[in-house]
């Protein structure tokens, strides 16, 4: 309910996403007690959410269309997240931002070990570089265009990282 209200309205308020939530405003002010520690806690539970997917995305998909798919749905939360505003650019947010980066790149790791498994990547690639490497998908720009472009490149990518016949 929150993370909707934050990215319909970056300045929606505290008391609003009490209503929202079918909560009262002390209930919400007790278990985030200011504005960036509700914003804090929903990037976390949020990009948790992205990592402990990666099983169900290997159970569905190839391990090579898997990462593709992965990549694409971590680029969707990375994009809405810049309609949390400011909050996310305090020194607070930037340990959050750090304590999660460990998690993403482990489940790089997972996506990419599956894909090496099953021949479809070639051996050795260092998670930590992937993950910096598909930093593009979140800068490409918004709506149907963009949504076009991120897949022309993630192909370009990926062709890149698979084995060599």
């Amino acid at each position: 309910m929150a993370y909707r209200a934050f990215s319909d309205d970056p300045d929606v308020s505290l008391n609003m996403i009490a209503k929202l939530a079918g909560v009262g405003p002390g209930t919400l002010y007790r278990n985030f007690p200011t504005r960036e520690s509700l914003i804090l806690a929903l990037y976390r539970h949020e990009v948790q959410a992205v990592v402990d997917s990666v099983p169900s995305v290997l159970a569905e998909h190839e391990p090579l269309d898997a990462l593709r798919v992965w990549f694409l749905r971590l680029a969707e939360y990375v994009r809405l997240k810049h309609g949390l505003g400011e909050a996310l650019h305090t020194a607070a947010a930037q340990d959050v931002i750090n304590e999660t980066y460990a998690p993403v790149t482990a489940a790089v790791g997972q996506l990419l070990n599956a894909a090496e498994q099953a021949g479809q990547v070639r051996p050795g690639l260092d998670p930590a570089d992937i993950l910096l490497l598909m930093g593009f998908l979140w800068r490409v720009g918004p709506g149907e265009s963009g949504r076009r472009q991120a897949e022309r490149i993630l192909e370009i990518v990926t062709e890149n990282l698979q084995t060599k016949a």
